[in-house]
Formats: structure tokens, sequence, C-alpha cells
């Protein structure tokens, strides 16, 4: 972990149009001040997904500025440090990841591809909204812990034990 008072976190799964573009937004809006969000797919798609911004925008948190971007960008001189890494996506969890400098501690939170369901809009709206609770109440967990006092292990079992609620 760095020392700086402003711990970066970020959120990998394959698109990088959903699940991890959602979580960024939610750990930007609710850790502001001691949380930097990221977010990076494996193999983005060409945008994000429109209803992941409706989603934010539903849950009052600013929806502009994000993009598709590849986990190649984290890893390039000058990318911002990681002290937290967390796969939102199975797939992303079982690929071959980048070495993280800085040795950041890592967790898989899979939640469901929201993307995948196919239906009418308030179908897709609703698993929408659904992922992003569940990202949410992960990430209101996570918020919880005292960071300054658990030594890396013990956080390390924190976190992997969130992404299992």
């Amino acid at each position: 972990m760095t020392t700086e008072t402003t711990y970066n976190a970020l959120f990998i799964c394959t698109g990088n149009s959903a699940r991890s573009i959602l979580a960024e937004g939610i750990l930007n809006e609710l850790g502001a001040g001691l949380f930097r969000a990221y977010s990076a797919g494996s193999h983005p798609k060409s945008g994000v997904h429109p209803q992941a911004l409706a989603t934010l925008e539903r849950l009052h948190i600013p929806a502009t500025g994000y993009r598709s971007k590849s986990w190649d960008e984290f890893v390039a001189p000058g990318a911002p440090v990681f002290d937290f890494i967390f796969t939102v996506c199975d797939n992303a969890a079982g690929e071959v990841c980048p070495v993280w400098p800085g040795r950041p501690i890592s967790a898989h939170w899979g939640v469901p591809d929201p993307v995948a369901v196919k239906g009418a809009e308030d179908q897709q709206r609703k698993a929408f909204m659904e992922t992003a609770l569940t990202l949410k109440r992960r990430i209101e967990l996570f918020l919880s812990l005292p960071l300054q006092r658990l030594d890396a292990l013990s956080l390390q079992h924190e976190l992997r034990s969130i992404g299992t609620k």
C-alpha cells in the first residue's frame, strides 16, 4: 500500500463497458477524498454501455467522462500505482493479468453481467440496477474497513470475504 492518504483502486472486467464502470463510479462517489477509482478491461469494448451510464445517473452519480479502456494503459509508465485491484467478472478473474507495480491487494468480486440480459428494456434496466446495488453494498463494506489498522494479509482476507456478499 502506498503511504499517501488517497488509495488507488482498479476494477477489471473483460469488456470494461458495464460492471467495472459501475464500480469505478460508485467508489469514486462514496470514497471521494479517500479513494480514486479506475476501471479497465482485458478486451475492452468499443464504448461504455448506455445502461451503465443511465444506472449511475439513477444512483445520482456523475455519468460523464467514462470510456472503455485496456488494462495496458495502467501498466504503462506514468500510470497510477494501485493499492487495490478487483476483478468483477469471472472471465477477467481467470485471465493472466499484467504484473501490477506496487504489489496491490487483489480480490475477486464477481457479479452477473447485466449486458447478457436479453429482453425488454425494463428487464435490462433492472439487471443493471441489481448489479450496481451489489457492487455498492460491497464498496460500502470495503469503505467501512479500518484500512490503516489491518495488515495486508488480514485486508486480503476481508476483501475476498466481501466478494461473497
